[in-house]
């Protein structure tokens, strides 16, 4: 097994660094955020930090990099109050990559892709059309996280979308009935498909 002291990490070249520390953790998430600017600018990027918070008010987070250069994301959410999440679906995992390069403000990432604005539910920003499940989302707050100069962003989920068949009898939704795929550090994408589903955990009883 091989083994990498923190001396050895921070005398990593930057990409390798980037690489292994990014993609170590496990599968993440693979959502598109869409949002629109005050003047109607639209913009889509990919994130692999999207987390549960909690499910009563229902809050999410994901984690913003530093704003010393600009997010149009994170000026744009405060901007409106408003941001969608978007499950990317397998055929859309190259067009989906693509969001991550850095275009000017008034050039929109859907105009770059074959993704498509989808808008509903009175949400002032865009949906991706055909995303298998889509929230449509409220700016609560932020938090700055000192170690590293990122934000923690926390928004309430106002509207739920998803397609039929990834919505069981319990309320549990099976990603891989949409074909939802996940992240393996920044640019590696897989999907995942359903092992085993287990009830509820409760200590063993002892004889």
């Amino acid at each position: 097994m091989k083994h990498f002291s923190k001396e050895a990490i921070g005398a990593m070249p930057s990409i390798y660094r980037l690489n292994m520390i990014n993609s170590c953790t496990g599968y993440k998430s693979a959502n598109l955020i869409g949002t629109q600017s005050k003047e109607g600018n639209t913009n889509l990027a990919v994130f692999n930090s999207v987390v549960h918070l909690g499910s009563n008010p229902p809050l999410i987070g994901f984690i913003l990099r530093p704003t010393t250069v600009p997010r149009h994301t994170h000026q744009n959410m405060k901007e409106t109050g408003f941001f969608t999440i978007n499950n990317i679906h397998y055929s859309q995992i190259e067009d989906a990559h693509h969001t991550s390069a850095k275009y000017p403000e008034d050039v929109s990432e859907f105009s770059q892709t074959g993704l498509e604005e989808e808008y509903k539910e009175n949400i002032q920003a865009p949906f991706v059309k055909n995303a298998p499940l889509q929230l449509g989302c409220t700016y609560v707050n932020e938090y700055h996280i000192q170690e590293n100069d990122t934000l923690m962003i926390v928004g309430q989920v106002e509207h739920i979308f998803m397609e039929d068949e990834m919505l069981l009898e319990d309320g549990w939704v099976q990603l891989d009935k949409g074909g939802v795929v996940a992240i393996n550090g920044l640019d590696g994408y897989a999907l995942p498909k359903l092992l085993e589903r287990y009830p509820y955990a409760r200590p063993k009883t002892q004889e």
